[in-house]
């Protein structure tokens, strides 16, 4: 069964498409969009050894064309570099602005074509097609695009929506069950930041949905697209509530610094700790209850997930290094940082007034832990 959650902004509308056996009949979803018959494909080496067959079959099954670029794996392809390889191959394919781009990988690619198709002729349209659970959930909607640079992550960039996602949730089956669970780090996020009953819900299903159960992973990919929906069209430029969307991410995009963006910690790894320490940073302020950060804690545990500093291998910066690293988050405002804190589980607000003596006791212990 396939469920639309439409994202209704205004002049830039576009749906989330969710379901099983999307890719296989992505040619007919992206047919209505297309002003002459081809599309660009980027993906990476290893999506395309899976999934890229299925795709070009789907579009010439509808007399579509296409290229595709293959461009390598990882976290590391969020830089310069490869965003000029990117778009000097689009230009060579000669994409014009009624052309439409597909990124077809997880949030690593997502993020990359989307700022290259943001650049490229000044703005051309792409159509996402997330192959992980991260993706699916989170990074695929909302239209944040950028690369990762020396200086932090995401910190070049741009706003630049989707003309449509396809999220095909069969593909969750090729993932590697690391890759799953990094990704179910941004699923909770959605039920700590806004949705008690949902993250309930988690409690009870998340053991189902990690061992491959259909229906949950679709309900948990369709309720997160949901909740970012609501927010994004409240908030397309992360002026106030879309940096609820943050939860968790002021922590983990430090740690991902302190690991040099490396396979030591996967984003939704950092995700799922960041959220960790910022209940913990929150019960310390007396903001939640006691309860919160160890309910949360015995979550993340149940599902074999990292949930503090010490689960990451290798060493880390003390706490001051930490907190410098943090320093970079593009949440800084006016040399202050902003914190996504808690009043209790479903309950998350901004804050900007945080104690860094706090903040760095919370490092120190967890570094200790």
């Amino acid at each position: 069964m396939i469920h639309t959650v439409p994202v209704p902004l205004p002049g830039r509308a576009y749906d989330v498409r969710i379901g099983p056996g999307l890719i296989a009949r992505a040619g007919a979803e992206i047919a209505p969009l297309l002003a002459r018959p081809r599309v660009a494909i980027v993906t990476d080496e290893t999506v395309a050894a899976a999934h890229l067959g299925t795709l070009q079959a789907a579009l010439k099954a509808e007399g579509i064309d296409s290229e595709a670029l293959r461009l390598p794996a990882g976290e590391a392809t969020k830089s310069w570099e490869q965003l000029q390889a990117c778009t000097e191959w689009l230009l060579d394919q000669r994409v014009e602005r009624r052309d439409v781009v597909i990124a077809l990988g997880g949030g690593v690619i997502g993020d990359l074509v989307g700022f290259a198709a943001a650049i490229l002729r000044r703005g051309v349209r792409f159509v996402q097609l997330p192959t992980s659970l991260l993706a699916q959930v989170d990074s695929s909607v909302g239209g944040k695009t950028g690369i990762n640079t020396r200086h932090g992550k995401n910190l070049v960039g741009a706003f630049h929506q989707p003309a449509l996602v396809l999220a095909d949730t069969a593909v969750l089956d090729t993932l590697p069950p690391r890759d799953l669970l990094a990704g179910y780090g941004e699923v909770v996020k959605y039920g700590l930041l806004g949705d008690a009953d949902f993250f309930a819900w988690l409690e009870d299903n998340g053991p189902v949905l990690a061992r491959g159960d259909a229906a949950a992973r679709a309900h948990a990919v369709r309720r997160s697209v949901e909740m970012k929906a609501e927010i994004v069209l409240r908030d397309e430029t992360e002026q106030g509530d879309r940096a609820l969307l943050n939860l968790g991410h002021t922590f983990g995009h430090a740690l991902e610094a302190a690991t040099g963006y490396s396979d030591r910690l996967l984003h939704g790894e950092g995700v799922a700790i960041g959220c960790a320490l910022a209940f913990d940073l929150s019960a310390r302020l007396g903001l939640c209850p006691q309860e919160d950060p160890s309910r949360l804690a015995a979550h993340l545990r149940a599902m074999g997930m990292k949930a503090t500093l010490s689960d990451i291998p290798g060493g880390l910066p003390d706490a001051e290094g930490l907190l410098d690293l943090m320093g970079q988050d593009k949440k800084v405002i006016d040399g202050r940082l902003r914190f996504v804190l808690a009043r209790g589980i479903g309950r998350a607000f901004v804050a900007s007034d945080v104690p860094g003596d706090t903040v760095r006791a919370v490092l120190a212990d967890a570094l200790k832990a």
